[in-house]
């Protein structure tokens, strides 16, 4: 090996060592607010324990006690769109950046990330507001999607995400890829904590709260994460449901 081979494994040596550092130190950082908590509060293993037996549990009832109104819904939505998938699957990003599919009841018609990205002007719009857009208008929401929306109805279906483990009752909203940038050098600590299906941003406005206050909103719940905590936030999802708070 002469000198100038010796220079190249060198240096193609030292920048994939760094590169393997940064993934390591990514995965590290990713445990590091949960193992903290663990030294922190000898209580809060306890309740990672409890939160995941009261969401299988929480799961299964509201899945036997609401099977009427999916049977409804589907009914619904099947004379709606004859054609068009009852149930819609969206990729989110998870507990520790892994990625699982989300599940509603569909409220849009069928090719709407299609006709959503058509237009660049709205579709700017739509990233901008905290990837959301007003129901008035938006160009993708069904007559019936507007009326599952408003309910909260359309999130009956996540009940099979909180059974499966891929999200919790209560928890920050699950995100998808393209939001995680709105969380910065705080990403990890976002994404330390299971995502839920009610949480403190839904609870504070949810839709009507744009980044980056969200990011504060949420990264405040993951800070004080804990069975009362968790409670209140339960019964002030309530309230906003019942009032149609931001739900849109």
């Amino acid at each position: 090996m002469d000198y100038k081979e010796a220079a190249i494994f060198v240096q193609n040596y030292v920048v994939s060592s760094l590169i393997e550092d940064q993934i390591i130190k990514k995965k590290v950082d990713a445990f590091e607010h949960v193992r903290k908590m663990l030294n922190i509060k000898p209580k809060y293993k306890a309740y990672l324990i409890a939160k995941r037996i009261i969401d299988i549990v929480f799961a299964l009832l509201g899945i036997m006690v609401l099977s009427p109104i999916f049977v409804v819904i589907f009914i619904l939505l099947k004379v709606d769109s004859p054609h068009a998938s009852v149930i819609f699957a969206q990729e989110r990003v998870g507990r520790y950046g892994q990625h699982f599919k989300i599940y509603k009841f569909r409220s849009m018609i069928p090719n709407a990330e299609q006709v959503l990205k058509s237009n660049p002007e709205l579709y700017q719009k739509f990233v901008a507001s905290g990837y959301k857009l007003p129901t008035n208008e938006d160009p993708r929401i069904t007559k019936l999607g507007v009326f599952l929306r408003k309910s909260t109805l359309d999130e009956i279906p996540q009940f099979w995400n909180m059974l499966r483990g891929d999200m919790s009752l209560v928890g920050p909203r699950p995100v998808v890829q393209e939001e995680l940038k709105e969380y910065g050098d705080r990403v990890d600590i976002f994404l330390s904590v299971r995502p839920g299906a009610l949480g403190l941003w839904q609870a504070s406005g949810r839709s009507l709260i744009e980044y980056p206050e969200r990011t504060d909103i949420e990264l405040e719940y993951v800070a004080n994460a804990g069975f009362w905590y968790d409670i209140g936030i339960v019964f002030r999802n309530l309230i906003a449901i019942f009032k149609s708070k931001g739900a849109y």
